[in-house]
């Protein structure tokens, strides 16, 4: 879709929903992401039975979107269950916009959930093994996160110091958000400390492995005037996939979040420099400095000193992950639709201590597989309109 063409702000966010944050035992993944879309219905001010558009995946079934409609006791005109990773729900907003523009639904559900902490108490992957990797014996996914790490240390001179800030200013949002999973002090000695699980990255290096799940419901402008819960509106939406597996990736050091953000921006009208407010899917502490430069916060290869001396912790130049992030707040397998969730909450002004003053304009980053799959969403209040 050509830049001109995005039905920009014409659909907008108007409720959203966590539930299960951390852990959640004795529920399945189909339960926690019922109770998470009954959360963002409530939140908007809509019942089940307003819903004619049903998005999303679940981690231990295929046929997702099924299942959610019929534990919710709905019939959708359209659902799509498309999976690409931690991405997914940032494509799925895409679609839904479309979808409402097109008149194939009117109120649109993004949910998913995992019970992998509970269920197992590890990452839980649906992945089949790469022949031409698993020879090497890698532990998937953190040692292709582990090898962009050593290529961008290589060739910019980022260090396990500055990777460490990441963790560290994650984890100072963590402790102003109730529901994040892990709210305890973090040094940068602590991470450098860690137990090491792929050089370089040690284990406050990698995303938490928990329960939990999210939604949001989304609907036309038009129709979002006459609901409960102030809009966010969908100004601009792109993805990028550059390859499956890391030995494919054309460059370690510059994910399809470059050609993404470029194109969600021009849908927007927007640059970087005008977006108050970013979330974007850490799972590793070497994704937030690759995505910071992608997204075009700063060139590429300066990431590490971006990030440097608390400047994206609370207080500093850009509130980056004001929940905690992957790191520190909530991973339950896939987190895409958490930073939709968090982003959202930013801009209606519902995001409690955490708060960014004045929030009006924010991105939602989406990351699927090994840095495979990236997609970008820009949102805005009506002043951003």
């Amino acid at each position: 879709m050509s830049e001109d063409r995005f039905p920009r702000g014409r659909t907008a966010i108007v409720g959203t929903g966590t539930w299960g944050m951390g852990e959640a035992p004795g529920l399945s993944s189909l339960e926690i992401a019922a109770q998470a879309s009954l959360a963002a219905l409530a939140d908007a001010g809509l019942a089940p039975s307003d819903l004619d558009g049903v998005f999303g995946c679940l981690p231990d079934d295929m046929f997702a979107g099924l299942s959610i409609s019929e534990y919710l006791g709905i019939s959708p005109r359209i659902t799509d269950n498309n999976r690409v990773g931690g991405s997914s729900f940032q494509t799925h907003a895409i679609l839904a916009a479309m979808a409402i523009e097109a008149g194939q639904c009117d109120v649109a559900l993004i949910a998913y959930a995992s019970n992998q902490r509970s269920a197992s108490g590890k990452l839980v992957s649906a992945s089949t093994p790469f022949l031409y990797e698993t020879r090497y014996k890698p532990l998937t996914p953190i040692s292709a996160y582990a090898l962009a790490a050593s290529r961008h240390m290589h060739q910019f001179g980022t260090t396990r110091e500055q990777l460490a800030e990441v963790a560290v200013s994650a984890r100072k949002w963590a402790q102003l958000n109730p529901d994040a999973f892990m709210r305890d002090d973090l040094s940068l000695e602590d991470v450098l400390g860690a137990r090491q699980v792929s050089s370089p990255l040690g284990v406050r290096d990698c995303c938490l492995v928990t329960d939990g799940g999210a939604a949001v419901v989304m609907v036309s402008a038009e129709r979002a005037r006459d609901l409960r819960q102030k809009p966010v509106y969908l100004l601009g939406g792109a993805a990028e996939t550059t390859h499956r597996w890391i030995s494919q990736m054309p460059d370690l050091t510059v994910s399809g979040t470059a050609e993404a953000a470029r194109r969600a921006y021009a849908q927007a009208g927007v640059s970087a420099a005008d977006v108050d407010v970013v979330e974007l899917y850490d799972a590793f502490t070497i994704n937030t400095i690759l995505m910071l430069e992608d997204l075009g916060f700063c060139p590429k290869g300066e990431g590490g000193r971006f990030v440097a001396d608390g400047a994206i912790a609370p207080g500093g130049r850009l509130p980056v992950n004001t929940n905690g992030g992957g790191l520190s707040c909530v991973h339950p397998g896939m987190y895409g639709l958490f930073t939709m969730v968090e982003a959202t909450q930013q801009l209606n002004g519902t995001a409690g201590r955490r708060q960014v003053a004045g929030a009006e304009l924010a991105v939602s980053h989406g990351n699927g597989g090994v840095l495979s799959s990236q997609a970008v969403l820009v949102l805005g209040t009506a002043a951003a309109l």
